[in-house]
């Protein structure tokens, strides 16, 4: 039997656009709660959410943007975040997601990639001056009439929208806008939003790969809202549930999986805080009483570990995905048992597939729930391909190829690297190693990509090593992962220099920050000669990665 799976078909896709499902929804449940952000104290029913979508939506437009126009929202979890998610679907608008983490260099290069109109941002978060930061890439904000930017680095930027209280010299509000809302704004949302396509981009995700510079995944509203269905029905989702959501809203993970989750259901969302903090996840169970929660394994290690935890009252739970890296088995038995999560599930996928492809259900046995990323979602095609393109024998190991109405439409304006990674004939070529069994059951055993996933977010090797090119000390450098405890890969660089001594650990990672996300500046520096490669003169970073194994004593654990 070939390596080749098919989806179930009998439950027909959603086809309507992500505003049309809030309404939708909001006519459905209209006083069930929607979003309940417990840092601010915000809630909002689903009928007052569509209500501001629709008036956000409409001060879009008094702005002068316009449907296609692309706007980034560049803040950690807040609610202004899931209202611009909703008010650009219904405008027509393409949000772009943009990582809170991101630092001058990235922001730069996302917001040129895509073209940015306008970007909606918070002022700041953690160690992160996200003003400080446009100010400096656009120092034309101090003299520019608000909306009225035109700044040599940031040539498409006209709008920044600061989600502040107050708005420093050449920003807009993001409280005023909904205000600017009139009659017939609100009218041409409604116009617009007939006009809307299923299959109209909505959302610009920046993935990388082994070429280095992220690249834009455009989705469109029929990728992204069908694939929150589906993985909420793998859930047993109902109206009735209530979701904890400590996942980043930038990322798949919590804008798809979560939200739309929540949305095609009528389920409620909630936010414990603006990022990740174990204990504030366990009181919003508790005092929300969730039925289900999401995370990535780093996130539910660090709230098994609270040492009061039993004096919390998780007993409302029973549901969610552990997802965005490997699975320790151990960690998924304790889940179950310990935090009364009996029908938690495990979810693949990628960015490019909206994100889900395989999912476990809640009718797996536990063997499987724990040891494999369950079965192909519905309406979801996969084969698993050899290095000569052949689909390989059930059981062996090939890359995984994914086909359906979850593969992204391409890599924003870049003809080239979309056909790279989707075939001619519709296959999303993910890079991904897997074993498909006699079952159906898929088990993630690599990647074909030079790709390390570190706490969940993945982490692109040729990325870092272009930026670090950049220090005129390094004449060449190699990025891998290594095992990590806690965030289950770290960071790795071994650099060359021009000349030995010219530069420390401590000057290479000061050269970093600031300019590139925390979590890709490498945790552990080697100066070394040179690199072992092939007689090829190919780099094999898997013996610099075994050296540093046996040099640092890490351990490899077992995951699913």
């Amino acid at each position: 039997m070939d390596s080749y799976v098919k989806g179930d078909t009998s439950t027909p896709l959603i086809n309507i656009t992500i505003g049309k499902q809030l309404e939708e929804t909001a006519a459905r449940y209209p006083d069930h709660d929607a979003v309940i952000f417990r840092e601010s104290g915000a809630r909002l029913t689903y009928a007052e959410l569509n209500a501001e979508a629709d008036r956000i939506a409409a001060g879009f437009l008094a702005l002068g943007l316009a449907p296609g126009d692309r706007v980034g929202v560049w803040a950690p979890n807040r609610l202004e975040w899931v209202l611009c998610q909703f008010a650009t679907a219904k405008a027509g608008l393409i949000q772009v997601n943009i990582n809170p983490a991101y630092r001058l260099h990235e922001l730069e290069y996302a917001l040129n990639l895509v073209e940015c109109r306008a970007i909606v941002t918070a002022e700041r978060f953690k160690s992160s001056d996200y003003i400080a930061m446009l100010q400096e890439l656009a120092p034309e904000l101090e003299v520019c009439a608000p909306g009225k930017l035109k700044a040599e680095k940031l040539p498409a930027l006209e709008m920044a929208i600061t989600m502040g209280d107050d708005a420093p010299a050449g920003f807009l509000r993001f409280a005023d806008i909904a205000g600017l809302a009139t009659d017939e704004l609100l009218a041409r949302v409604a116009e617009i939003g007939v006009g809307l396509s299923p299959d109209d981009p909505i959302n610009i995700q920046f993935t990388s790969g082994t070429t280095g510079a992220p690249k834009g995944a455009t989705l469109s509203h029929r990728n992204i809202l069908n694939n929150g269905w589906f993985v909420g029905r793998a859930m047993g989702f109902a109206d009735t549930d209530r979701l904890c959501i400590p996942v980043p809203l930038y990322h798949c993970f919590g804008m798809v999986m979560s939200v739309l989750t929540c949305l095609t259901h009528g389920a409620a969302m909630i936010f414990p805080a603006e990022a990740f903090e174990p204990v504030s996840v366990l009181e919003a169970v508790q005092a929300e009483a969730c039925t289900a929660l999401h995370g990535v394994p780093t996130m539910f290690i660090a709230e098994l570990a609270v040492p009061d935890r039993g004096t919390y009252d998780l007993s409302t739970l029973r549901t969610g995905i552990m997802a965005g890296a490997p699975c320790p088995i151990e960690v998924m038995k304790q889940v179950i048992s310990d935090m009364h999560m009996e029908d938690c599930t495990i979810a693949y996928g990628m960015t490019e597939t909206s994100p889900v492809s395989f999912q476990t259900s809640m009718d797996d046995p536990i063997e499987r729930r724990v040891s494999t990323v369950g079965r192909v979602q519905p309406h979801v095609e996969v084969t698993l391909i050899d290095t000569d393109g052949n689909i390989v024998p059930r059981g062996t190991q090939g890359e995984i190829c994914t086909r359906g109405y979850l593969v992204m439409q391409g890599y924003w304006n870049d003809p080239e690297r979309t056909a790279e990674a989707i075939d001619a004939e519709g296959w999303m070529h993910t890079g991904d190693l897997g074993v498909i069994d006699e079952a159906g059951y898929c088990n993630i055993t690599g990647r074909l990509k030079d790709m390390l996933v570190r706490g969940g977010e993945n982490v692109y090797p040729r990325e870092i090593e272009e930026f670090l090119y950049r220090h005129s000390a390094i004449r060449d450098v190699q990025v891998f992962g290594v095992p990590d405890h806690k965030y289950g890969e770290e960071i790795c660089a071994w650099v060359a220099l021009h000349e030995a001594g010219s530069l420390t650990e401590e000057e290479l990672k000061a050269f970093c920050k600031g300019q590139i996300a925390h979590y890709k500046v490498p945790r552990y520096v080697r100066f070394v000669d040179d690199f072992p490669m092939t007689v090829t003169g190919k780099i094999q970073k898997f013996i610099m990665r075994e050296q540093m194994i046996a040099e640092l004593d890490l351990i490899i654990e077992d995951t699913a």
